[in-house]
C-alpha cells in the first residue's frame, strides 16, 4: 500500500487509524459507506470552500447529508461562503475529487467537523486518494487537526 501524505503525518504523529480499501469508481459517499459496511453517519466527506473574503475553510460532513452553507459561513465568522471549483482542488490541496483528507492538505485551513462526529468514537474519512478511507478516532483527529465540531449539515 502506498502511503499517502495524509498517513505518513499521522504515523509521525502517532495517531492510530485502520486502511480500509474499496473500489475507486466508487465515488457517492453514500455507495463508500456501503462498500465498507458502515453506516452512511459514521463515513464522512472532506469539502474545500471559499469565503466572500476570499479565505479558505475545510468543512467535514457525513456522506449522507449536505453541508448547509448558511450555517458554514455562520460558524467561520464569514458572510458567505460557496465550494470551490473541482478544478481548484488539487492545486490548492494536493487532494484529487473523491480522495480529498482533511489530514495533510498543502496548507493547513481552518477546518470544521459535524457536531453528530461526536456521536462515534471513530469515523472514516479519506486517507488521501480514491478509493482508500481511514477509520480513525474522532476526538484524536479533532484534537490533532484543531477541528471545531459545529453543526454544520442538512
Amino acid at each position: 500500500m502506498d502511503k499517502t501524505n495524509a498517513l505518513r503525518l499521522l504515523d509521525v504523529a502517532k495517531i492510530k487509524y485502520i486502511i480500509h480499501e474499496y473500489d475507486k469508481e466508487t465515488t457517492d459517499g453514500k455507495l463508500v459507506a456501503k462498500a465498507l459496511g458502515e453506516d452512511a453517519e459514521q463515513v464522512f466527506k472532506t469539502l474545500v470552500t471559499i469565503s466572500n473574503t476570499k479565505e479558505h475553510f475545510v468543512f467535514i460532513v457525513p456522506v449522507n447529508t449536505e453541508l448547509d452553507l448558511k450555517k458554514a459561513a455562520k460558524a467561520a465568522k464569514v458572510k458567505s461562503i460557496e465550494m470551490i471549483k473541482q478544478k481548484e482542488l488539487y492545486p490548492l490541496t494536493g487532494y484529487i475529487h473523491g480522495g480529498c483528507s482533511p489530514v495533510g492538505m498543502k496548507v493547513k485551513f481552518k477546518t470544521f467537523i459535524d457536531e453528530t462526529a461526536l456521536l462515534f468514537d471513530n469515523i472514516f474519512v479519506s486517507a488521501g486518494k480514491v478509493g482508500m478511507q481511514m477509520e480513525i478516532n474522532t476526538n484524536e483527529l479533532i484534537k490533532y487537526m484543531e477541528i471545531e465540531a459545529v453543526d454544520i449539515s442538512i
